[in-house]
């Protein structure tokens, strides 16, 4: 047999499968069970990409798989081709999109197919098709029939480059992801679907989904369900009231400022009342060019302004606390106004910090283990640092107990008592600055009184001018020498000695005051620890009224009633703008009478198709190119029959793939967009696999996008109202520098090239084996590693070689070298952990079975039978070479339809193990033995071993535990 040649191989049986349409799959066929796999359907950009590889080739392992096994496979495959990449690319050659979008189509077919892929082209769905946009309008106007697509103006992503509006996901560091022109906000009239009314539904369909818990928890953190309260803040002097939304309502007493987001209406409304209008009003304007993005960013430095002369009331103690404009607050989320609590929530902390605003703790967090017949007795102590020495001070006693300095108080005012206590205890009272740093509920042991206590535990943070000392008036417990330490070494020392005294609370004391030294640029000499600056979990409550002691859950809802607030649930997401400012799209089906409105397109024009015009360029203003086309702008209204325009946005490109899977069911149907019959033989679909970039946008938009139509009665009832059954997300592939693929990087790697020098066999192979498909990571690639495929795949070649006549039969004279039972059990045991490696898209381990394999078969020599086996556990990773082979071997049909090959449980079962042998729980042998030994002989055997006998000393074990298959363990 001639050598291998995979660029003949693959081309014949290429060509072979089109001819044949072996992978066209009919709705229903006798006795097997349907099974769809879907993967992302591609944007035509013009050429194949190494991710395009690994999306597709990859998966197809799994697909082939499902097919050997039985199942009546659909796994369809289109181009989601409607986009501003194409409308760019045609502006700049001087074409159309739809010229450049479809002539990249027909280049990317021939790539496609040359992966490999048993994608069953039959039923090939083009969004920008009008067949197939026809039928997105009609779904579009379903929604806007029952209010869920809307029109409303809405602060938006603005690229001036590009002239259109952009998802948050598409702001990168401020900067449009596609050309980097900084982007600007602005407010603009925009279609939009209601995915906020879905948002409960979406959280709930989440539970019943057999999906991973990181895709999960991502969507659930993108829609961002809280859970709290509505509160109304009085204006002083002042008829008003501000609404808040919080989910903290048991910090309602440590509530020292109010925040406004720059587009509340209270700051227009009010703005005769504000003294400082024009400075505020500066700051406004000032905030309204920054994005969402850049205004939510947790490291940028905080900005605001006060309102002078405008004061709200704490309605939980009547305090009066100032009113601020703040860009870090939105008006799209909550009411657009916050109750700002800094001592337990770290931005309002950097805010007040920054403005010198009041810090009120009202949640004492608990710390230490109780204890039996505890001792109350409330105290304080403090975290001082001497900015000179850059050194913190501490109180260390002859036993060599380290203590923070401090001590009870009794009835004094709480921080003169502390700071007494100090200057008794060290003589420190030189104090040039001091906050209330902490407070927590203490369960200690004093190790002096030799008592065990509960103290509410409050903080100082004390800054020194100078090291001096005062008078020094020690009780007799007091015996304190000041040491002068870096933080490390105190916790070092508290983790080694205190830990019997449960004087953890001091380390987080101390990490708390490091932080907020360092922030403020006074310790220079530390960095800032990971812990919070401030407590922002539950804990018991403080300064709260008669609210004191409670629990911060249980006091929740007490003090909305308190104040008489009501409960209310907010969520982070918002509705789906999905207005384009751009040409190449779907027209959106909507006519604008100046008498009648928004009106729906007739159901008769549909599809309103996307005209011809001859300047794809957008206005400067916003409007779309399609403001150019003037016969097709230009309609009457479906309403009154006068004078009227046609919508020129066009939809966003996610709105295309929210249904994409449905059409792939039913592609040619012209009365509608899927039948039921089709849709209910076909879906949910059973695995999607695709990218995890698009977990918390296409993944979250088409699952509310068939909800939508499932609740309209647009989607058979028996199909529930979730599109996929499964979803698995890959990793991507890097360049060989271990960076992320870029022209301008030159780390491109074109498969075209590797697949012409080694295969599609081989690159495909190589993709499954870099590393866990099923779980999200980033692979280099590695040139090296492509050829150790490509060497395997030369070896199962000449394995076949030697072995087949003309007529490409197996000759089974070939003696075994390794005995029969062995191989037998080798085989199986591969049969066993490639299925199970496939089915969990383990395909890394699964390549590493087979090469063990193959290593076996080289050195026993195969009969035709093990070896036929051995060809369909390779066909699903390289189906051209195995369909060669399996051809070679006389077989008329494909491979790929033949019977997944069985294993025999028993032959997989280990017939020995190695029995470790535990003399007072310390190792002291190892040993092989039968698989099925019973305790009396391994017991036999044990204690013949002789590093058992010199171990045993001569002494006879009291006890023998023996764990089948593991150990046994002798106690003596």
């Amino acid at each position: 047999m001639a050598s291998y040649d995979h660029k003949k191989i693959e081309k014949k049986w290429q060509k072979e499968w089109e001819k044949s349409e072996i992978y066209k799959t009919p709705d229903e066929q006798k006795s097997k069970d349907n099974f769809y796999a879907l993967v992302e359907f591609p944007y035509p950009s013009g050429n194949l990409h190494t991710g395009h590889w690994y999306a597709f080739s990859v998966p197809d392992i799994f697909t082939r798989k499902k097919r050997m096994e039985g199942k009546n496979v659909l796994f369809p495959i289109g181009f989601d081709a409607f986009g501003l990449p194409a409308e760019n690319a045609a502006i700049q050659r001087g074409l159309s999109p739809k010229k450049w979008t479809y002539e990249n189509m027909d280049y990317m077919r021939k790539q496609i197919k040359s992966i490999g892929a048993s994608f069953d082209w039959s039923r090939e769905v083009i969004t920008a098709d009008p067949e197939y946009y026809k039928w997105t309008q009609w779904i579009f106007l379903k929604f806007f029939e029952k209010g869920l697509a809307y029109q409303a103006e809405t602060p938006v992503n603005w690229c001036p480059k590009d002239k259109t509006v952009l998802a948050n996901e598409q702001v990168v560091g401020g900067h449009c992801e596609r050309c980097g022109t900084e982007v600007i906000q602005k407010n603009m009239k925009q279609w939009m679907l209601k995915i906020t009314d879905y948002a409960e539904k979406l959280l709930e369909g989440l539970e019943k989904l057999n999906w991973k818990d990181e895709i999960k928890e991502a969507q659930r953190n993108w829609i961002g369900k809280s859970e709290g309260a509505e509160i109304e803040f009085e204006i002083k002097d002042n008829k008003s009231k501000i609404k808040i939304f919080t989910t903290r309502p048991d910090t309602l007493f440590g509530a020292t400022y109010m925040v406004l987001a720059p587009e509340h209406p209270f700051i227009e409304n009010h703005k005769s009342q504000v003294t400082n209008y024009k400075e505020v009003e500066k700051y406004i304007n000032q905030a309204k060019k920054k994005t969402q993005l850049q205004r939510q960013k947790e490291e940028k430095e905080k900005t605001g302004i006060e309102l002078k002369s405008i004061k709200a009331i704490n309605p939980a103690n009547n305090e009066e606390i100032s009113v601020w404009v703040a860009d870090y607050v939105f008006s799209g989320y909550g009411t657009g106004a916050i109750m700002a609590v800094p001592a337990h929530d770290e931005r309002d902390f950097g805010f007040a910090k920054k403005f010198k605003l009041p810090v009120k703790h009202v949640i004492a967090w608990e710390s230490g283990s109780k204890r039996e017949r505890e001792e109350r007795r409330d105290g304080g102590c403090a975290v001082i640092f001497d900015h000179q020495k850059q050194k913190y001070a501490f109180g260390k006693t002859p036993e060599g107990i380290l203590d923070l300095f401090g001590g009870g108080v009794g009835n004094e005012d709480l921080t003169r008592g502390i700071k007494r206590e100090i200057e008794e205890e060290s003589g420190l009272h030189d104090f040039v600055s001091e906050e209330l740093l902490d407070e927590a509920l203490v369960h200690y042991f004093n190790y002096k009184k030799k008592v065990p206590r509960l103290a509410r535990a409050t903080c100082l943070l004390l800054v020194l001018g100078s090291d001096k000392l005062g008078k020094i008036a020690q009780e007799d417990h007091e015996d304190y020498k000041i040491l002068w330490l870096d933080p490390e070494e105190a916790i070092s020392y508290w983790e080694e000695r205190n830990k019997d005294s449960d004087y953890t609370h001091w380390i987080r004391f101390l990490k708390r005051g490091v932080n907020w030294l360092v922030m403020a640029g006074i310790d220079t000499t530390n960095k800032l620890y990971p812990e919070p600056t401030v407590h922002t979990g539950k804990g018991i409550l403080v300064n709260s009224g008669k609210f004191d002691g409670m629990d911060s859950e249980n006091a929740k809802w007490k003090i909305i009633k308190f104040v008489s607030g009501k409960k209310a649930i907010q969520y982070r997401l918002r509705d789906w703008v999905v207005s384009r400012q751009r040409y190449w799209g779907a027209p959106i089906p909507i006519i604008h009478c100046t008498k009648d409105g928004a009106a729906a397109a007739p159901e008769k024009d549909l599809p309103v198709l996307l005209p011809e015009i001859k300047d794809y360029k957008p206005y400067d203003d916003g409007k779309s190119p399609l403001a150019k086309a003037g016969k097709w702008l230009k309609v009457k209204c479906p309403k009154c029959g006068g004078e009227a325009e046609r919508e020129t946005d066009t939809l966003d490109t996610f709105v295309d793939s929210s249904w994409y899977f449905l059409r792939y069911c039913d592609p040619i149907n012209k009365k509608e967009f899927a039948s039921s019959a089709k849709m209910k033989t076909w879906m949910p679909v059973d695995l999607y696999s695709g990218g995890a970039e698009h977990t918390t946008m296409h993944l979250l938009y088409s699952r509310f996008w068939f909800k939508a139509m499932f609740d309209l009665g647009l989607i058979p009832k028996e199909l529930g109202d979730e599109p996929y059954k499964e979803r698995r997300n890959r990793g991507i592939i890097l360049g060989p520098d271990g960076q992320k693929m870029s022209k301008s990087k030159g780390n491109v790697v074109d498969p075209d090239e590797y697949v012409a020098k080694f295969g599609a066999d081989t690159v495909r192979m190589y993709l499954a084996f870099i590393g866990p498909y099923n779980e999200v990571g980033s692979y280099p690639w590695n040139p090296q590693a492509i050829l150790g495929i490509r060497r395997f795949l030369d070896r199962v070649w000449k394995i076949a070689s030697p072995r087949s006549s003309t007529l490409g039969v197996f000759e089974d004279s070939t003696p075994s070298v390794l005995p029969r039972g062995d191989s037998a059990r080798l085989l199986n045991k591969t049969i066993n952990k490639v299925g199970d490696d496939i089915e969990e898209f383990h395909f890394n381990t699964a390549i590493s079975a087979l090469m063990m394999l193959l290593n076996e078969m080289e050195k026993a020599g195969v009969s035709s039978e093990n070896f036929s086996v051995f060809l369909k556990l390779l066909a699903p990773f390289a189906p051209h070479l195995a369909e060669e082979l399996w051809s070679k071997l006389g077989n008329k049909n494909s491979i790929h339809f033949e019977l997944w090959p069985e294993y025999n449980p028993k032959l997989i079962e280990e017939t020995t193990f190695e029995l470790i042998v535990q003399i007072n729980g310390k190792v002291r042998d190892k040993f092989e033995v039968p698989a099925d030994i019973l305790e009396a002989e391994a017991t036999h055997l044990t204690l013949e071993r002789e590093k058992v006998k010199l171990a045993l000393e001569n002494k006879k074990p009291r006890r023998i535990i023996f764990i089948p298959k593991r150990l046994i363990s002798l106690v003596l």
